[in-house]
């Protein structure tokens, strides 16, 4: 990878860290179904003047089925289910529940798209899976059926995640992601209209909630999958979905700035691996190995 392909994985992982803060904070007030719309309309709007550019809509016109889908399984559904677990869940946990998203990626590209196995990524992937298994282990939480449906509906999320960023590289290939980006937020909204009569919020969100929608909606989405396409078209799909080894530190930090969630060794321990197994997986780290 790249220096600047490093850079874009970190601001990603920034980004898409904060998106868990931002969850915590608005779901229990909107519900999942009406935040996850607000998010995907708001952050296709902000990035509806691409689509309004000469000669984009010959271009996506071809692709609008594969866009739809990319839509449903890369954003309606698993921002779906990732807000249902933060009902329950501290925004960390939630995200280091999705952090098994390069474990599943990694076992799609290997069987879809025939990508080598290498010793050096399965290391990489195992470290950073260890970290996520301390994490989440040597944490103090009473199991309750909510709980353990949160962290299934994280899974889920993980797997939808792990699931789309193939069929992106595949079907997408040709289209620029300032196209795809836009197109796949407006096509989630669309995917998420029949459920929202029976899902109607009780009250008018505060003036906290609306600008917690709002950072989710311009910052952790609409610059988030920008950076997301172009990083699944310039390292490949497995490389980049190692951003969600990466997305749990920064999720833990965010959630101990500012919501005062705990801070302990075991949080530390995991993020520690979880650095190390992405730095292997990715290359930044070689392994003797591979220096002879």
């Amino acid at each position: 990878m790249r220096i600047s392909d490093v850079l874009e994985l970190l601001l990603l992982s920034a980004l898409w860290g904060g998106s868990f803060l931002f969850m915590r904070i608005a779901a229990p007030a909107l519900g999942p179904v009406w935040l996850i719309e607000c998010r995907v309309l708001l952050a296709g709007l902000a990035l509806l003047p691409l689509l309004l550019r000469s000669q984009a809509w010959s271009v996506i016109r071809p692709s609008l089925v594969p866009l739809f889908i990319v839509g449903s399984i890369n954003s309606a559904l698993p921002f779906l289910f990732l807000a249902f677990a933060s009902l329950s869940l501290p925004a960390g946990y939630t995200s280091i529940v999705n952090a098994t998203t390069p474990l599943f990626g990694t076992l799609i590209a290997a069987t879809w798209f025939q990508e080598k196995l290498t010793i050096a990524r399965t290391l990489g992937l195992l470290l950073g899976f260890a970290g996520v298994v301390v994490l989440i282990g040597l944490q103090p939480m009473t199991i309750t059926p909510m709980v353990i449906g949160s962290i299934a509906a994280g899974l889920m999320a993980a797997i939808m995640y792990a699931i789309s960023a193939p069929y992106a590289k595949r079907h997408l290939s040709g289209i620029p992601p300032l196209l795809i980006a836009p197109a796949s937020q407006l096509s989630a909204a669309v995917a998420l209209l029949p459920l929202l009569p029976f899902t109607a919020p009780a009250a008018v969100p505060s003036a906290r909630i609306m600008l917690a929608v709002l950072a989710l909606a311009l910052f952790s989405t609409s610059l988030a999958y920008l950076l997301y396409f172009r990083l699944i078209q310039n390292v490949g799909s497995s490389k980049a979905l190692t951003v969600a080894y990466l997305v749990p530190i920064f999720a833990v930090l965010w959630g101990t700035v500012f919501l005062h969630e705990t801070l302990t060794v075991a949080i530390v321990l995991g993020c520690c691996l979880i650095l190390l197994g992405t730095a292997i997986a990715n290359g930044l780290l070689m392994l003797p190995s591979q220096r002879s």
